[in-house]
């Protein structure tokens, strides 16, 4: 009987066997498609299959599924460049081999026959070339021939004008050289080098010549400036681009080369003749740029708009220069570069137009550059004065900024600033004329005109205190003059706060924004430096200050913006605090005296805040009192009684914020703190060495937080509300008790943790139970330590074991009863809170 598998396996076995026959039967359909296609006519250049394709199934001696790689044939482009790049570096090193070492052993007729022969034939040699389409070669060859022409110029002036001038020579032969191959690469255009060799040749017949003739430097200028010229045409209209590249790269040195030039005799001038031939140079160099601006595309265009118009500014700046004295020279330069805001109006092209409008704001921040750091300088120098404060007052405003920067010398600095303010304060006052006035060539927007007002705002600020500066007013003048600046300042910064807050902010709130920003940024920065400056007198220091605490204050509350107000009420409280210390010092108290005294403004600031309650500005008002809180606590630390004094009247300003619901969760945790510390510091002071006196004033009041607590919430857990408070004085006397030979401590210790432990049994209190017990057994293990080791030291040595190991098997014998009653306190002390 045969055997008959169950059906589920009969049916697995047949898929198997019907997709064995499926792979099986594509394998033959891909060998039948081969054979056909490789007994079909073939081509006389086709292919003959000898094996099949890669991936077409199996072949006579190929296995099934095998791939048959073919490396990857190089190019036939890149071997053949690299094959005439060879050829011709080979070719060139024997030229060049030939030349400088079988020289000596041929004739002049065979070296001049040789030299000449070869060097026709290298030049010819590419036509033909370039006629049977061998273009690479030709290339190659040319490259030969350049060498060869450079090796026949050598050799003309080594052998036939061995005596001629060598700059000469070179500046005849780069002529001929350049003429020749310009010639040369005309008449054979489908070669890249003979262009771009001949603009190359083209940068040296004018320099070395003017170099050769000793001419003077203006004349080495001009030289140059014609070979930019030559450079920028060809750039412009050459037709090849190798040839436009190297004239362009010429160009960038040859015309900077010779702006340098230019500009170095026009500063060195001796007077206004002596400055008009550089002057001349520089100017024709500016028209030579506009001209290419106006050619060029859009990127070049506005490069050579902006050397146009700082060329025209060196070179008309430059005469002016020399005819007016030494202080007035950037004025003067300014003077040029604002005029160019006139001549780009003079229907320029975009991109050219905005070259030279760039080139203008180029000298106007060139001038702003040289006027700043004198503005800086005034700024800051009253910093000197706090080494000597209340010294007596300086003779005037320079002495007390220093006179190292030499202040005559700075005369016109004010001027600049001036000037640059009224323009820029005109911008502001007339945008939309300057918009249309500025719409071919630019769209300036909000924010630049907001630049332009806090421009505006920032240096009419600087310039009248540079002004006073370098005119050398008085002291006091100076003082009053500072004042009075920030007081504007101020008013700007409240106008401009309550305008940007107004509503919605187009382009004149925007600027409106910026002009309050920097006005309330300089009011802050400029009450400083006033603040530093008074500080030389003493009446100057509480006027100065006394109108700075009114000025901030009035306009902390006359503007509604509340970062505005944040920071001018915040500057106030700072200066009512410097105020303060002023006063303990015209008291003549030393500063841990005065520290008292300066907690009169964190007392103002919390009462203040108490007034403002939610206002936003009432936080920072108040942060603002802390920090001279914390100043006063620096000073009171060398003298512990009156460090002790300040932390317990801080304490009562805390409480005091404390009182108020959302400042409670940070101000009454400061508090405390505070008043432990006032505490502490006060018994170190009275050298109080017992640990409980520093310990039971954090007890007592923690113990009743902790009732309250659990008056309000019987719930909550006996470690949160008298944990802490427990531990703050058990902990401590346990660890002297230990060390302390006397009897008292121990006593009282004990029977404290007693009857802790008895009200922890009595009203369910874990904390109470486990703290007190803990502590009563550990005072009662350092009382018996001493009968216990006596009794030890009595009894025979087996009875200690004896009676361990009795205890061991009493437990053993009892342990299912131990486990009991051990879980069941367990238990009990769980369900205590």
């Amino acid at each position: 009987m045969e055997h008959v598998p169950p059906p589920a396996e009969e049916l697995a076995l047949l898929d198997r066997e019907l997709a064995q026959l499926d792979a099986r039967r594509a394998q033959l359909l891909t060998r039948r498609a081969w054979l056909v296609s490789a007994l079909q006519p073939q081509a006389p250049n086709g292919p003959r299959w000898s094996t099949p394709p890669v991936g077409h199934g199996w072949a006579p001696g190929q296995a099934w599924g095998s791939v048959e790689r073919t490396a990857k044939p190089s190019t036939p482009r890149s071997a053949q460049n690299v094959l005439l790049t060879l050829g011709g570096l080979l070719l060139t090193v024997a030229a060049v081999a030939f030349t400088l070492v079988s020289w000596g052993s041929m004739g002049i007729g065979g070296r001049s026959a040789v030299l000449a022969l070869v060097t026709v034939a290298a030049l010819a040699a590419p036509a033909v070339l370039l006629r049977r389409k061998l273009a690479a070669t030709a290339e190659a060859l040319a490259a030969l021939a350049l060498v060869l022409t450079l090796l026949d110029v050598y050799a003309v002036h080594a052998v036939a004008a061995p005596d001629a001038d060598g700059l000469t020579f070179t500046a005849v032969a780069s002529t001929v050289l350049a003429a020749l191959w310009a010639a040369y690469g005309l008449a054979l255009g489908k070669l890249h080098l003979p262009l771009p060799a001949a603009v190359f040749f083209v940068q040296w017949p004018l320099l070395l010549g003017a170099w050769a003739a000793g001419a003077p430097a203006i004349v080495v200028g001009w030289a140059l400036l014609v070979t930019a010229v030559i450079d920028g045409s060809i750039a412009l209209w050459g037709k090849r681009l190798g040839a436009r590249v190297t004239a362009g790269l010429g160009l960038a040195v040859t015309g900077s080369a010779a702006l340098l030039t230019g500009l170095g005799e026009s500063l060195t001038a001796d007077g206004p003749l002596g400055a008009v031939l550089p002057g001349a140079l520089l100017l024709t160099a500016a028209v030579a740029a506009l001209a290419g601006a106006w050619r060029a595309p859009n990127g070049y265009a506005r490069i050579g708009g902006a050397v146009a118009g700082l060329a025209a500014v060196a070179a008309v700046g430059g005469v002016l220069r020399a005819a007016v004295p030494g202080s007035w020279h950037v004025p003067a330069y300014l003077l040029c570069g604002l005029a160019l805001l006139f001549v780009v109006r003079a229907g320029l092209p975009r991109s050219a137009g905005r070259g030279v409008l760039a080139a203008a704001g180029a000298v106007v921040a060139g001038a702003l550059v040289w006027a700043l750091p004198p503005v800086a300088a005034v700024l800051l120098g009253p910093v000197q004065l706090v080494a000597e404060v209340w010294a007596g007052a300086p003779d005037g405003f320079r002495s007390a900024l220093g006179e190292s920067m030499g202040w005559p010398e700075l005369v016109t600095a004010p001027v600049v600033l001036a000037v640059m303010t009224g323009l820029l304060g005109a911008a502001y006052r007339w945008w939309p004329s300057l918009v249309r006035a500025a719409a071919p060539l630019a769209t300036p927007g909000a924010p630049v005109r907001g630049a332009a007002g806090a421009g505006a705002l920032a240096l009419g600020w600087g310039t009248p205190l540079l002004a006073a500066a370098v005119l050398g007013v008085p002291y006091a003048v100076a003082v009053a003059l500072e004042t009075v600046l920030v007081a504007g300042l101020l008013v700007v910064a409240v106008r401009g706060a309550e305008a940007s807050s107004a509503g919605p902010t187009g382009a004149v709130g925007g600027g409106r924004t910026a002009v309050a920003v920097t006005a309330l940024v300089g009011a802050v920065g400029g009450s400083v430096s006033v603040g530093l400056l008074a500080l030389a007198s003493e009446a100057a220091t509480y006027a100065v200050f006394g109108a700075l605490v009114v000025l901030f204050a009035g306009a902390a509350v006359r503007t509604r913006a509340v970062v505005e107000q944040a920071v001018l009420a915040v500057a106030a409280v700072v200066w009512g605090t410097a105020l303060t210390g002023c006063v303990a010092g015209s008291l003549g108290l030393a500063p841990y005296e005065a520290a008292p005294l300066l907690l009169v403004v964190p007392a103002v600031t919390v009462l203040l805040g108490a007034r403002l309650r939610l206002h936003p500005v009432a936080l920072p008002v108040e942060l603002a009192g802390a920090l001279g809180a914390l100043v006063a606590v620096g000073l009171a630390v060398p003298e512990a009684p009156f460090l002790a004094l300040v932390l317990a009247l801080c304490g009562v300003l805390a409480a005091g914020a404390a009182v108020r619901p959302e400042r409670r969760p940070v101000a009454g945790y400061l508090a405390a703190v505070l008043f432990v510390a006032a505490a502490w510091v006060r018994l170190a002071a009275s050298e109080v060495s017992a640990p409980e006196a520093y310990t039971l004033p954090v007890t007592v009041p923690a113990l009743v937080v902790g009732v309250l607590r659990r008056r309000k919430d019987p719930e909550a857990s006996s470690w949160t509300a008298y944990g802490p408070g427990l531990a703050a004085t058990l902990l401590p006397s346990l660890a002297v008790a230990w060390t302390d030979p006397d009897w008292l401590r121990p006593l009282l210790l004990g029977l404290a943790a007693l009857v802790i432990t008895l009200l922890g049994a009595k009203y369910r209190l874990q904390a109470l139970l486990l703290l007190g017990g803990s502590v009563l057994a550990l005072v009662t293990l350092h009382e018996l330590a001493p009968y216990v080791v006596q009794v030890a030291g009595a009894l025979p040595r087996w009875l200690p074991p004896a009676l361990a190991g009795l205890l061991l098997l009493a437990v053993g014998a009892t342990y299912e009863q131990r486990l009991r009653d051990a879980r069941k306190l367990r238990d009990v002390v769980g369900r205590m809170r």
